[in-house]
C-alpha cells in the first residue's frame, strides 16, 4: 500500500496515478495533527489496513496531479541518518566503521516544497539520494535477525548538507539540521512492496541531468545491521525515519533554481526546488567529476557569490 498527504492534510492511499481521501476511516486514531495520526495508524496498522483498503476501493479517486502532495511524514520523533555507509563502487579499501547522526524533524519537507540555503559560509550545499526505512514499532535494542520485523516502510530520503563551516570538526549538527534540509515522500510504501531493499537502484536528477546512480547493494551495513546500531542507542518509534546513507560521488552542488528529482525504485518520484538569495555558484559536476579533473579538495570550489574566495 502507498499512503500519502494532500491538500491540507488529508490522508490518501495511492492508486496507480489517483488518490482516494481515506481520512474518515482513521478519525478514531487519537491525534492532535497529521503528524501524530499517522504515526498512529502505521503503529496500529494490522488493525487498520482492512478498514483502509475498503475506504480506498469504495472512494473517489481523484487525479494525483491535481492535489498537493503534503510530506507523509511531517514531523518524526527522531530522524537518524547513517554516515559513510556506502562501498562507493568498491573505492573504499574498506568499510567505514559504523556511524550515524540524528536530522532535526523540523527539517522536514515534501514533494513540491523548496529547499532554502542560508546565509552561511559553507563550503558548498550538496543534497544526498537515499532510501529511507519507516519505524513500524518501538525498536529497542533489536537483533538484526529480528529488525526487519521492526520495519513499516520506505520512502525517498534527501539528506541536505552545509559543507564545511567553521570551526573546523564543529560538523553534523549545523551542517546537516537546517530547516528544510529533509525531502522526504511523496508517499510511504508499506515493506511488502519491496520484495529485498538491499537489490534497488537510487537515481537524483539535478535540471533532467542524472547526477547520482547507485545500488543499495552497495551498503557497508545492510539495514537491518543499522537497526541494530542505532536501537541500541536510543529507542525508536512508529514513524520514525532511519535514512541509510549514499554514493558520496555522485554528490553535487544545489544551486538556486535547480530542480532535483530523486527516484529510489518502487517508492515513486520526490520533486524538490531549491533557493538560494545569495545566488551562489559552484561548477556544475559531480564529486567524481571533479577529482577526475584533477581538482584539490573533496568537493568543487565556489565560483561566485557571497563567501567566494577572492569575491
Amino acid at each position: 500500500m502507498k499512503l500519502l498527504y494532500f491538500d491540507d492534510f488529508r490522508l490518501g492511499v495511492l492508486t496507480g496515478e489517483t488518490v482516494v481521501d481515506v481520512t474518515g476511516a482513521v478519525q478514531d486514531i487519537p491525534h492532535l495533527g497529521p503528524h501524530d495520526l499517522i504515526s498512529g495508524l502505521i503503529e496500529r496498522f494490522d488493525t487498520y489496513r482492512a478498514r483502509l483498503e475498503d475506504a480506498a476501493a469504495k472512494g473517489k479517486a481523484v487525479p494525483l496531479a491535481g492535489v498537493r502532495i503534503r510530506p507523509p511524514l511531517p514531523r518524526p520523533v527522531n530522524i537518524d541518518c547513517m554516515a559513510v555507509n556506502y562501498v562507493e563502487d568498491g573505492t573504499r579499501a574498506e568499510p567505514a566503521p559504523i556511524n550515524a547522526f540524528h536530522k532535526s524533524p523540523s527539517c522536514v519537507i515534501g514533494h513540491g516544497d523548496t529547499m532554502v540555503l542560508p546565509d552561511v559560509p559553507a563550503t558548498i550545499f550538496e543534497g544526498e539520494a537515499e532510501i529511507a526505512l519507516v519505524i513500524g514499532r518501538t525498536a529497542r535494542n533489536v537483533t538484526a535477525a529480528d529488525a526487519m520485523d521492526y520495519v513499516f516502510g520506505y520512502t525517498n530520503f534527501i539528506d541536505g548538507s552545509a559543507r564545511g563551516l567553521p570551526p573546523a570538526g564543529n560538523t553534523f549538527y549545523q551542517m546537516k539540521s537546517r530547516e528544510t534540509f529533509a525531502p522526504l515522500g511523496p508517499y510511504l510504501v508499506t515493506k511488502d512492496e519491496i520484495a529485498d531493499p538491499q537489490n534497488l537502484q537510487i537515481r537524483l536528477w539535478n535540471n533532467g541531468i542524472l547526477m547520482q546512480d547507485f545500488s543499495t547493494g552497495d551498503m557497508a551495513h545492510n539495514i537491518p545491521r543499522c537497526i541494530e546500531f542505532v536501537s541500541a542507542i536510543h529507542t525508536l518509534h512508529p514513524g520514525d525515519v532511519l535514512a541509510t546513507g549514499t554514493n558520496h560521488r555522485g554528490l553535487n552542488p544545489f544551486m538556486d533554481g535547480d530542480a532535483i528529482e530523486l527516484e529510489c525504485e518502487g517508492l515513486g518520484r520526490l520533486s524538490i526546488k531549491v533557493r538560494d538569495d545569495l545566488r551562489r555558484t559552484w561548477k556544475r559536476i559531480t564529486r567524481l567529476q571533479h577529482q577526475e579533473s584533477g581538482g584539490e579538495g573533496v568537493s568543487t570550489p565556489q565560483t561566485g557569490g557571497k563567501y567566494a574566495k577572492g569575491a
